[in-house]
This record gives C-alpha cells, structure tokens and sequence, in this order.
C-alpha cells in the first residue's frame, strides 16, 4: 500500500510537471521577441510613455496639494511612489538595453498636461482630479495590466508592483470626489467631456508600438474603459450620467 501511494504521487508530480511545461511554452510562445530591433524601437517610446506618465503624476500630485493643503501628507506619499514607478519603469529599459524616446512622451502628454495646466490656475480642483486622479491612473492601470501578460520577466516584476500602488492613488480622487460629488458634479462631467477623447487619441497614437508589444488597442480600450466607468459609479454617479460621459470617448 505505501508503494502504491509512492507511485501515485510520483505519477502526480509528473503530471503536474508536464502541465507547468507546457503552460510555459506555451505562454512563451504568445510572447514577443524581446530582442528584435522592432520591438526594441517600439519601446522606445512605450518605456518612455510611463516614465514620463510617472513623472506628470508626481508632478501633479504635488500641484494639487497646493489646492488642497491640508492633504499635504497624503498627497506627498502619493508622489513619492510615483517617482518609485518612474525608477522601476527607467530599469526595465536599461534591462533590455533601451534608450526611451523621452521627447516623443513629452509631445504625448503635452494636451493632457497643458489641460491639467489651466485648471490648476483657475484652481479647478476637481478637473485636476479628474485628469491625474482618474483619467491617467485608470489609463495606467488598464494599460500595465494588459502589459503584464506580455512583459518580459524583468519589466512583469516591476510592473505587477506598480498596479497595486495606482489603484490607491485611483482610490485617492475617487474618496475625493464621492464626497464632494454634490458641488463639483456639473465641473466633472464638463471636465470629461474635453479630456476623455485626448485618452482615445493617445491610445490611437501608440496602437502600432503597443502591437508590436503584443499589447492589443481593443483590449486596451476595453480595459480602460470598464476602469473608468467602474470608477464614476464608485463615485456616486447613476448609468445614465456614466453612460453619457463615456460617449464622449467615441464622439
């Protein structure tokens, strides 16, 4: 009877040996050639996108404490992990031996930048929020969670780190804007109207690279837009009202 106990198990660990080989393979075979000139120009200026998207978030956050200084603490934490993120994401293109194309992300974020930009002088603070701490982070989320399936092990450690800090920081403006939702409603769904169609340009303009990294822009559409939308009803708002503000990625 212990015989045959021993052999059973042995036959189950190599079972269980043969399943986990083959779900290796078999993802490295969904996976890109990290290696390539291709894909190694692509990322280029996707490692780029996030560094830069990391440096524009820490930025921000720290513009916004000066809206709302007595969320100083918190909102200083916020950013030091957003220059964690931009260090990690900095690694990842050392690691395959890429030189981000930091003026193409600075061109990339100009409008986005430019909007968060004006309502911080007109001390708009729900549009700052709206921007950094909902559209970007719901950007970033959708868009490393997609990545992770297809990163190379180096960049998928990294990466899996960072989503679990962006959803804190997409929890910080959600709080923010779930308890205030009565008086900056109306600024929120204007807000959204001149900034969710930027995220649907953007996420056109870096459709081929993202390819090329395996990384499909229905599925990164897809991903994003269920983040928002889950986001705005966290926030309070009805379907009606989400629906509304989420035909303005399509219009």
């Amino acid at each position: 009877m212990h015989n045959e106990l021993k052999i059973t198990d042995m036959q189950t660990l190599e079972s269980n040996k043969k399943t986990t080989e083959e779900s290796t393979n078999s993802n490295s075979l969904n996976l890109p050639d990290f290696t390539t000139d291709s894909y190694k120009d692509a990322y280029s200026r996707i490692n780029a996108i996030v560094i830069e998207g990391e440096q524009e978030a820490h930025d921000n956050y720290i513009s916004i404490a000066t809206l709302i200084p007595n969320e100083l603490d918190e909102l200083t934490k916020l950013a030091k992990m957003e220059m964690k993120h931009k260090k990690g994401f900095t690694a990842c293109g050392r690691n395959l031996g890429v030189v981000a194309d930091m003026e193409f992300a600075k061109k990339f974020f100009s409008k986005l930048h430019g909007n968060f930009q004006i309502a911080l002088e007109k001390g708009n603070l729900t549009t700052c929020l709206l921007i950094q701490a909902i559209l970007i982070e719901a950007f970033a989320i959708s868009a490393y969670n997609v990545y992770i399936r297809v990163a190379d092990p180096f960049a998928k450690k990294i990466t899996e780190g960072v989503v679990k800090d962006e959803y804190l920081h997409l929890n910080y403006g959600q709080e923010w804007l779930k308890e205030n939702l009565s008086t900056c409603k109306g600024e929120l769904i204007e807000a959204n109207k001149v900034n969710l169609p930027l995220i649907k340009k953007m996420l056109d303009e870096v459709a081929d690279d993202a390819s090329i990294l395996a990384m499909d822009r229905e599925e990164l559409m897809e991903e994003f837009m269920i983040a928002y939308q889950d986001t705005l009803m966290e926030i309070g708002l009805d379907n009606r009202e989400i629906a509304r503000m989420a035909m303005a990625a399509i219009v």
